[in-house]
């Protein structure tokens, strides 16, 4: 079968594909993560991009090449830029790692000597090494002495997992992993003395299947499906092992156990667990459970006897990032009533104290992240992500400055709360129309009201000095926006109700995650995302899902920590209760 050259002018990448492959393909071969809401349908019109040099628009996912071609990304759509990947919450836990080494001097030559020297120097403890130990045991240089590599499930159990020549004690590194929906993080750790060495960050490749975990569980509900989800994330993974490696000077095989946390979707992908049950009622995980596998098995390029530790999932979709989370704000510790919140194509909320916590998932659908918007995206270079109301005119905060392009989901919240407060919108969602507003408003603002195909909408960049398209926010915009909110703060509303607390006597609003913490505390209140809480109660805690894997990553005592959290958390499933339509419906109204 012929094949095909396609350049990626911008990216100045060219790859070469088989005829009958996609553009979009293409762009997933040469590293260029393409906006898919639609899962590669060509419906959703996010994936287009120009073919030069005629210019013409193509969508990338229904494009077939039948020759070599140059393409070009338009701007808002190009791999998007990782802001301040490595934000979280301060990490101060002692290494304790389940994983260690312990150096002999006298080389072991059978299974049972090695059983009876360690059992000398641990008598209280339970001590398993398997039969596989026993073909290291001819290789290991019996001159050099030996180096036991150990994992410590329990306080009182050694689970011998290699041996090594000579004493490589003082080398015994681990990653950290969050594998978001849309970004993946990994940090790399000297866990001898808990010291951070290097991070990187990528999106999630698994973005070409779908921008939502819906997509991506009706994809992987084949074998062939989950096969290759599954070898998208460890691909993923291995080449951001490449980059920490590269950047500490640490040897790949030097790393002897990876933490991860991750939504239930993530998570089963990640293990190749069906997740076909996910996607429908009731919608239950294959597993909750915590897992402990040999890196080899999923080919992770580190130690190959290395443990993969994923941390508790809490439901089926309330998983272990929100475990990891509420383990970094100490919800297991805290007094006050404390809401947990990570806003996101889905919701993940918890609310208590220490006594009892409730969690629940809200499906707030794509639009917070910037699909199904008209000009939305995520937060790249070039989209709004901030909107302010001046004495004039509107003021607009545009990522990497220059020409605004999109929005993102921050500036959508801000242009919401912007509307209300001018009054353009009114409590139900309306656009007023510029008749309705005359006097009432700035001439620069109010000649920003438009219509578009006869519905109307709100101009926030014309653009008309730069050659570029306005960027707007419709009545669908709104809508969508709506919906969004609403479905988060119905969430919210359910626990309230569950513990029997109202919006004052939520003591602290923890917001998470890498779109909780862009967005403006004031406009989150003001739409009603967020309950109505003084703004000294909301409080930005980074990627805590994050912190919540690298704390149990360094420190075993948080590991168990995490497991027992699981246990103290009820999960309510919101859709099954009786008031949610109601409680939906009032959360629709802007105050």
């Amino acid at each position: 079968m012929a094949d095909y050259k396609v350049i990626f002018e911008a990216q100045n990448k060219e790859v070469r594909v088989p005829a009958g492959a996609t553009i979009h393909e293409a762009a997933a071969q040469a590293g260029i993560i393409l906006s898919t809401v639609c899962g590669g349908g060509g419906t959703c019109g996010k994936c287009i991009v120009k073919i030069l040099p005629e210019g013409c628009d193509v969508l990338a996912c229904q494009y077939f090449v039948h020759e070599d071609i140059t393409v070009t990304v338009p701007f808002a759509d190009r791999h998007f830029e990782q802001r301040k990947i490595a934000q979280q919450t301060k990490l101060e836990v002692d290494a304790i790692p389940s994983v260690s080494k312990v150096f002999l001097k006298e080389s072991p030559q059978s299974l049972d000597q090695l059983k009876r020297i360690l059992k000398d120097m641990a008598p209280d403890v339970h001590i398993l090494v398997p039969d596989s130990i026993n073909d290291i045991i001819p290789s290991v240089d019996s001159d050099q002495g030996v180096t036991v590599f150990y994992r410590s499930p329990h306080e009182d159990v050694v689970e011998v997992l290699s041996l090594e020549s000579g004493d490589t004690t003082g080398s015994l590194y681990g990653v950290a992993v969050d594998i978001g929906t849309t970004t993946v993080v990994l940090k790399l750790f000297n866990l001898i003395d808990a010291s951070p060495l290097a991070t990187a960050g990528a999106a999630n490749p698994q973005i070409s299947r779908g921008d939502d975990v819906i997509s991506r569980i009706t994809y992987a509900s084949t074998d062939e499906g989950l096969k290759d989800m599954h070898e998208t994330i460890v691909n993923c993974l291995n080449s951001l092992i490449d980059k920490v490696c590269h950047e500490a000077k640490v040897g790949k095989t030097a790393i002897y156990e990876m933490c991860v946390a991750g939504n239930t979707t993530m998570n089963h992908l990640f293990l190749k667990l069906p997740v076909k049950q996910l996607g429908e009622a009731p919608y239950k995980a294959y597993s909750l459970e915590a897992h402990d596998i040999n890196a080899a098995q999923i080919s992770l390029n580190i130690n190959p006897a290395a443990n993969v530790h994923t941390i508790e999932n809490i439901a089926g979709f309330v998983g272990a990032d929100t475990t990891a989370a509420a383990l970094a704000v100490d919800m297991d510790r805290v007094e006050k009533m404390s809401l947990l919140v990570d806003i996101g194509t889905n919701g993940e909320l918890v609310l208590g104290t220490k006594d009892k916590l409730y969690a629940a998932s809200c499906a707030a659908g794509p639009a917070l992240e910037g699909a199904r918007i008209a000009q939305g995206s995520r937060a790249i270079a070039g989209s709004i992500e901030g909107i302010e109301i001046g004495p004039e005119d509107i003021l607009l905060e545009v990522i990497g400055g220059g020409v605004a392009k999109s929005i993102c989901g921050s500036g959508l919240i801000d242009a919401m709360a912007a509307l209300l407060d001018l009054g353009i919108v009114d409590q139900t969602g309306r656009f007023l129309n510029a008749d309705e507003l005359a006097g009432k408003l700035p001439p620069l603002i109010l000649a920003r009201i438009t219509t578009v195909n006869k519905a109307p909408a709100f101009i926030l960049a014309d653009n008309a000095d730069n050659d570029s398209s306005p960027v707007l926010f419709t009545q669908k915009d709104v809508r969508e926006t709506q919906l969004a909110k609403a479905a988060i703060r119905a969430g919210i509303v359910f626990l309230q109700k569950k513990i029997g607390v109202t919006d004052d006597q939520i003591d602290q609003i923890l917001l998470a995650g890498a779109f909780g913490n862009y967005i403006d505390r004031k406009s989150a209140v003001r739409i009603g995302l967020l309950p109505a809480v003084g703004m000294d109660k909301v409080h930005f805690v980074g990627n805590a899902a994050a912190t919540g894997s690298q704390m149990v990553l360094i420190n075993n005592d948080c590991r168990k920590r995490a497991g027992e959290l699981v246990k103290n958390i009820e999960y309510v499933e919101i859709a099954n209760e009786m008031e949610f339509q109601m409680v939906f419906a009032d959360a629709l109204m802007f105050d």
